[in-house]
């Protein structure tokens, strides 16, 4: 699908946000309030997208319930090969 790219990217605030926009829009208003509020998709490092959640439950249930959606869709935002996402709590940040 993309080439793969290897090294880390730094998102930039507007691909941040425009993962949150299109994740909210998949997974409704509801879900993404309680999950995905305050949530920050920070770095690319090969195909390895990395996010930071609230807390370690939250980190939790997005990565294990949400990781295969947020790829697909932080692949096409980023345009970049997206296989795994980790979802960190803040306080690891």
């Amino acid at each position: 699908m993309f080439p793969y790219l290897t090294g880390m990217m730094q998102l930039t605030l507007v691909q941040d946000q425009a993962i949150q926009a299109l994740m909210a829009g998949a997974v409704g208003a509801e879900t993404f309030d309680r999950l995905f509020a305050g949530i920050r998709f920070d770095k690319l490092d090969g195909t390895m997208l990395y996010a930071f959640a609230k807390d370690e439950e939250i980190a939790s249930d997005i990565e294990d319930g949400y990781s295969i959606y947020i790829a697909g869709v932080a692949a096409r935002v980023l345009k970049r090969q997206v296989d795994v996402v980790v979802v960190m709590p803040k306080v690891l940040q």
